[in-house]
């Protein structure tokens, strides 16, 4: 049996989050607002991350990762995610597609890959969800079908972030029978640069630097080497990784607010209404301890969760609740800093508007609330009892 939780921190630790905390504060949090203006990522600071190895904190050495635990990568991703939240919304897709193609991709295929996207050089992307689906995420009709050597895939899919930006994508299709559901349902690694590929981009209310778009296969030829995992069971194989990055998009979205809430401490503290700072008044004070109480009790559940993983224990429950929870916390504290910083705050002067229209984003991607608390209601009481 694992031992109790201990969160203290060890001294490598304490050097990656002061090394993410002050790479956060001169590179990322300054160009926020110029990133989105830009709709796109700098190549140039990515790289500079990888250096540092922010973007294989938890993957296999081999691949030039620092294989550390899966706590860790969440420390330092809260970090960088309080400076940035585009910036986090990256490295949460590194983690998740660096982790599945670890796993389940031949090494010589995807090893290349892996040390690119650890080092900063390429984006990748997850490629799952498709027009007509939605969170049905089994009911995929994207194709795959073998011919030869070779996959060939035709479809096209939705809702993906970074799609004009990425590199390369982990992309499901059906390789069952149209009525297989999730059994039937394959991975695969596409290099975004081969004959077939398009891709565009969505004109979002937030999130624009990561840049949400679709990506059109016509025809698209893989070598079959390129499966992850075993035929017709990608779905079930892959989608375990999501646990994971469930609890990674809590922290994401909770650094944004913490980073709002402390900002708003500081502010009221210095402003002052009738004679006495605003922080005096039970009306300002109030919400705000509400609210650091909230993303405390919030955070730790989602270091619990990146904990029971790091134990190799079941953790599926408490990460749907990151991540129905989190987005919808972090938005919600966000607004009660907005209002508490006045008419400043509304303007694009200050951040709190991005990072409001940022954060709302995950209360839909990678899966909404609905789908969590249905996930949560399975693993309590089985799938059986939830079907009725």
């Amino acid at each position: 049996m694992p031992g109790p939780m201990n969160f203290a921190t060890t001294a490598e630790q304490d050097e990656l989050i002061e090394l993410a905390r002050d790479f956060g504060h001169r590179r990322l949090a300054p160009f926020y607002k110029q990133r989105e203006r830009e709709g796109a990522f700098d190549r140039a600071t990515l790289r500079e991350m990888g250096e540092l190895g922010f973007f294989g904190i938890e993957l296999p050495e081999a691949f030039g990762g620092l294989e550390l635990d899966c706590v860790t990568a969440g420390l330092v991703l809260e970090q960088l995610c309080a400076a940035d939240y585009n910036i986090g919304q990256l490295m949460v897709t590194m983690s998740l597609a660096g982790m599945i193609l670890a796993r389940h991709g031949e090494e010589e295929v995807v090893g290349p890959w892996l040390r690119r996207i650890i080092s900063g050089e390429a984006i990748p992307a997850i490629a799952l969800t498709e027009p007509g689906g939605g969170s049905d995420a089994a009911n995929l009709v994207v194709r795959a079908r073998r011919e030869g050597d070779s996959y060939v895939l035709d479809g096209e899919k939705t809702s993906t972030s970074f799609a004009t930006q990425a590199d390369v994508a982990v992309v499901w299709a059906r390789t069952g029978p149209a009525d297989s559901g999730a059994r039937g349902i394959s991975a695969f690694v596409v290099p975004l640069s081969l004959p077939g590929v398009t891709t565009g981009e969505f004109e979002d209310l937030g999130g624009r630097a990561a840049g949400r778009g679709w990506l059109h296969l016509d025809s698209v030829t893989v070598p079959a080497d390129h499966l992850l995992g075993t035929e017709n069971q990608g779905f079930v194989q892959v989608m375990q990784g999501f646990d994971f990055s469930r609890a990674l998009i809590g922290l994401q979205c909770l650094a944004v607010a913490r980073q709002s809430l402390a900002e708003t401490w500081e502010s009221a503290a210095q402003r002052t209404s009738f004679g006495k700072p605003l922080t005096a008044h039970q009306g300002v004070s109030f919400p705000l301890a509400e609210a650091e109480t909230h993303l405390h009790a919030c955070r730790l559940l989602c270091l619990q969760t990146l904990w029971l993983k790091d134990q190799g224990l079941p953790h599926t429950a408490e990460a749907a609740m990151c991540k129905w929870w989190g987005p919808k916390l972090a938005f919600e504290v966000v607004q009660t800093c907005l209002l508490v910083n006045g008419h400043a705050a509304y303007s694009a002067e200050l951040p709190y508007e991005q990072r409001l229209r940022d954060v709302l984003g995950l209360q839909i991607g990678d899966g909404t609330a609905q789908i969590m608390k249905l996930v949560i209601a399975r693993e309590k009481v089985g799938r059986k009892a939830i079907a009725g």
